[in-house]
């Protein structure tokens, strides 16, 4: 053994003796079963997924934090029978939606607002707006109010659990409060994209409501690229199906002014 490998395991010894068994006593020191949980920590460290950080990811990859876009509903029933809806939306902050009905025509001029966890819907015949629930649906299918307003995954969810699994994080999260219309989530995301493949929604019971699948990566310019189809299905309603497809997303300042009750019967202004 050489001098400078004699001084680094702390050998004392003349190159002579350190054929002798006693030389390694010192070189072994180092491998104290201390140093090997050290190791062992220090891995651990480096290697834990940072869920909230993924998740807040996720939210900005899906839609810028302020917006408009288009997008078609449609409701398949198990016979076949389809039901279409086009609106209109826009979405400012993490807690901020309002969406206008453009189609069917029987719909036309309907509008929905969403503050927080508070939702009214406008019907023009009416004149004012009426107070709706997260769980209900304004289109009738599988996708709840809920869905068709989404608000930021971070402002209803916190990150209870995030781990590596192949090409993917599977995060699970917790509803922060009891107004959130779905307890917990599963979400699958992948990794390079950072953008989620599917969702699987949960009661507080454990039922499975409803799984959410990703498809159809669009790039609609502006630096957005997302998946443009949304499909939902549900074991609560066998044979049912809802998809969600996105057109002419993009990044948008909207007034304070377009999120509040007085001007839902003023949203088709948003569009000239």
């Amino acid at each position: 053994m050489n001098a400078e490998v004699r001084a680094f395991v702390g050998c004392n010894k003349p190159k002579a003796h350190c054929t002798k068994p006693g030389w390694r006593c010192n070189a072994l020191r180092l491998l104290h079963p201390t140093w090997f949980l050290a190791a062992f920590w220090f891995s651990a460290g480096a290697l834990a997924i940072d869920g909230d950080a993924i998740l807040r990811q996720v939210d900005r990859n899906l839609e810028p934090e302020s917006y408009e876009m288009y997008r078609k509903l449609i409701n398949i029933e198990p016979d076949g029978r389809k039901k279409e809806f086009v609106l209109y939306s826009v979405k400012k902050g993490r807690d901020k939606v309002a969406a206008l009905f453009l189609a069917p025509a029987s719909d036309k001029g309907r509008a929905t607002l969403r503050l927080g966890d508070n939702m009214w819907l406008y019907i023009p015949s009416v004149g004012k707006p009426v107070r709706i629930t997260s769980l209900q649906s304004v289109v009738g299918g599988v996708f709840n109010n809920a869905d068709i307003l989404r608000l930021d995954y971070t402002e209803e969810y916190t990150v209870a659990s995030a781990k590596e699994e192949g090409g993917e994080y599977l995060l699970e999260l917790k509803a922060k409060t009891a107004a959130v219309a779905y307890d917990r989530l599963k979400m699958r995301v992948e990794k390079k994209s950072v953008l989620p493949r599917v969702i699987e929604a949960y009661a507080a019971s454990g039922l499975l409501i409803k799984t959410i699948t990703f498809k159809d990566m669009k790039d609609f310019g502006g630096g957005i690229r997302r998946p443009a189809t949304v499909e939902t299905d549900s074991p609560v309603y066998q044979g049912y199906k809802s998809v969600m497809l996105y057109s002419q997303l993009k990044r948008r300042s909207v007034p304070d002014e377009v999120f509040t009750q007085n001007y839902l019967s003023r949203m088709e202004e948003l569009r000239k």
